[in-house]
């Protein structure tokens, strides 16, 4: 990076500032070893995702759809279900895990961006604001968006255009309305290093930018060779537009391989049409045979994905054993199934409606001595064979003549015409916006600072923990405060606490420290801002420690009722989380605020930890205050509720309220007509357990704490 000074800026901007990229440049100008590179040396928190199986592997991610869930088809922003914030679309769950890898993001790096849709990537922001700040864009997650738009397009099919196309003026990912939120730069590489013939890089630019004229197209059909038929052992692989281009390839190939034809008949259900098969109806392999796997594995081994080549080593009528290179062992394939689902905007919800309509079953498999443009984005080949003489979109005779490393190693395999050159013109205006609007070291330096700035100030800032508490206040005081005055007492001082000691004081240092920070040009090192950062921390982590954390509930006060409990329980698990953040974050900045050091706390920080020990355990672990004025009479108490319950097989309410349990640990009742004076006791529970519970209070009376 440090001889390239775009890929340095780039790399500065991701670094050092929180502002989005959009890394562009033509094919082979170090996009995906910038990645890489990225990947080893950025401490910040990042995942890797594209629109395909082949893009996400080769940039050592996932896809998009897979690590989203999101269903394939299109996405219409705004459009909800139950008035729920999700929608219809995402009523499903993520694990623990992938929680907290959402949580505790810095970086979504999005590979091979140009052929991802707007409203794909609306999807990606919905899902990233579902579980992170709903009021930032994708959460307040930074974005970097890999990619050359003079590739290939989006695909999207025409009923689904007929559904965005209100929505989007057009299918680039540059059109999501999310990402109009996002104030992103856009930094364009032209070193190329794939190709270093001058020559041929002067004709790939002049195809790329559409620009091709007579004698541009005369210096590229020097290279086609008429009936052009190289040995196996030459190592061409053929690139064409159509996918029945390549299957013809493969056929005669196939023809030339010794031994028996093994053909398997794929099993087609309902509306699933000829265009849409993933693979052959009748498909016909034999041993020796390179293949592409065409779907990703649905078994927990996750063995191949959508792209992956290998040959087949041993074959049989039931039996398929694929050997990938620098694997040791065979993969056994299995049949996978495909299904075919249609889309429409309910007239009455105005919710899209999917519909499974038919179903394909067959061996995930394809010959592939030859592969279509679009399979070959990202790919580099020494020696190729391009028929893109029958080009039908935006960037594909470009994709197809740049996976050549060289001229002398790229063979025409059709001659081609000025009409196979497709340009899209939003992609045209885009791109010439990017070209006009190239940031600089001045535009680096501001965002640095204001990122600086942005995360110290995020430090001090006590406004979603006093929303955190205040939120809990309430619900104990709508909830609990006849069963726990004390406790809901409590809250109520907690929450004034925050306010004026704690958000009050917060807002008005942050103020401070803006001042400070855009009056000092080397703020990172002055010694009055360290000066004054440190004395604040002391302050808050002092208030915190001493004053807030003490007084605050250990545990979960019992409660009978089940939603009650839950909705105690996760304003209490939210309201730690949040204090616990800001804990852990102080404490990161003892030695002096970093960037590093407080991204890396935050992140540890927001990661949920699950729950320790045995359910058991937990429910015996409860909060006893000041509500409770004899504690040990409390717990014996609780502690025969609980065992009568399991022996009747009762919910411990049926035996006594929470409530009975309070009066009878802060009345010390000793007689029945007593016990019958205690909310929640009536005579039923007097001639079942009235005496079993004055034996447990005089046990108690003669024996007190």
């Amino acid at each position: 990076m440090e001889t390239n000074p775009q890929l340095e800026l780039a790399f500065n901007f991701l670094e050092y500032t929180g502002t989005s990229v959009f890394l562009t440049g033509k094919a082979g100008t170090g996009k995906t070893t910038f990645l890489r590179e990225l990947k080893h040396r950025s401490p910040k928190r990042m995942i890797i995702v594209a629109p395909t199986g082949v893009a996400a592997i080769n940039a050592g991610g996932v896809t998009i759809h897979s690590f989203f869930q999101l269903p394939f088809g299109p996405y219409v922003p705004g459009k909800k279900e139950d008035n729920s914030p999700e929608g219809k679309r995402f009523n499903h769950k993520f694990n623990r895990e992938k929680i907290n890898i959402i949580r505790s993001l810095d970086l979504l790096v999005i590979d091979e961006i140009s052929m991802v849709r707007a409203d794909l990537l609306d999807a990606v922001h919905d899902m990233l604001c579902r579980y992170r700040d709903r009021t930032k864009p994708f959460g307040g997650v930074q974005l970097l968006m890999i990619g050359d738009l003079q590739q290939l397009a989006p695909v999207v099919k025409e009923e689904e255009w007929g559904l965005l196309k209100d929505v989007y003026e057009s299918p680039f990912f540059f059109c999501s309305q999310a990402l109009r939120n996002v104030p992103y730069v856009c930094i364009e590489l032209t070193q190329v290093y794939r190709q270093s013939d001058t020559s041929f890089v002067y004709l790939l630019n002049k195809i790329r930018d559409n620009r091709a004229d007579a004698s541009i197209l005369a210096a590229l059909n020097k290279r086609y060779i008429p009936g052009f038929n190289p040995d196996d052992t030459e190592g061409y692989i053929t690139l064409t537009t159509h996918n029945y281009q390549a299957h013809q390839i493969n056929q005669r190939k196939l023809d030339q391989l010794e031994g028996r034809v093994y053909a398997y008949e794929a099993e087609v259900k309902d509306d699933f049409p000829d265009y849409a098969f993933p693979t052959d109806q009748h498909l016909e392999l034999k041993k020796g045979a390179q293949v592409m796997f065409v779907k990703n594995d649905s078994s927990p081994e996750k063995r191949y994905f959508n792209g992956k080549i290998g040959h087949i080593s041993a074959i049989s009528a039931d039996n398929i054993m694929v050997r990938c290179k620098g694997e040791k062992e065979a993969i056994s394939v299995t049949r996978e199934e495909w299904t075919n689902t249609k889309y429409s905007i309910d007239s009455e919800t105005q919710e899209i409606s999917e519909t499974i309509v038919g179903a394909f079953k067959q061996y995930p498999l394809k010959t592939a001595w030859a592969i279509t443009i679009h399979k070959s984005q990202g790919l580099t080949f020494e020696k190729a064979i391009v028929d893109a003489g029958a080009a039908f979109t935006h960037g594909q005779v470009y994709v197809a003549l740049s996976r050549c490393k060289t001229l002398e190693g790229l063979v025409l395999g059709s001659l081609l015409r000025s009409e196979a050159l497709i340009n899209d013109l939003n992609v045209k205006q885009f791109s010439d916006k990017v070209a006009q609007n190239q940031p600089g070291q001045a535009q680096l330096v501001e965002a640095r600072r204001v990122y600086y700035l942005q995360l110290l100030k995020e430090l001090f800032d006590y406004t979603k923990l006093l929303q955190r508490i205040q939120y809990t206040s309430r619900v104990f005081n709508e909830h609990l405060w006849k069963l726990y005055p004390e406790l809901t007492q409590r809250f109520r001082h907690v929450r004034e606490l925050c306010y004026n000691e704690l958000a009050e004081v917060g807002n008005r240092f942050q103020v401070q420290l803006e001042r400070m920070v855009c009056e000092c040009p080397d703020y990172e090192h002055n010694s009055a801002i360290a000066t004054r950062v440190a004395k604040g921390r002391a302050y808050f982590q002092n208030k915190i420690n001493q004053d807030l954390f003490p007084v605050l509930p250990v545990a979960q006060p019992e409660i009978d009722n089940k939603e009650i409990r839950k909705i105690v329980a996760e304003a209490l698990l939210r309201l730690r989380q949040e204090l616990d953040l800001k804990i852990a974050t102080l404490e990161a900045i003892e030695k002096g605020f970093t960037v590093k050091d407080y991204l890396l706390a935050k992140a540890k920080a927001n990661i949920e930890k699950p729950k320790s020990g045995s359910s058991k355990k937990t429910t015996e672990k409860v909060e006893v205050g000041e509500d409770v004025r004899y504690p040990v009479l409390y717990n014996a108490l609780r502690l025969w509720r609980k065992e009568e319950a399991m022996q009747l097989g009762l919910p411990a309410y049926t035996i006594l309220h929470q409530k009975a349990l309070l009066g009878i640990a802060n009345t010390l009742p000793t007689t029945g007509k007593e016990l019958l004076a205690i909310p929640g006791i009536g005579k039923k529970v007097i001639e079942r357990y009235g005496a079993k519970l004055l034996e447990i209070v005089d046990q108690y009376r003669f024996k007190p704490e």
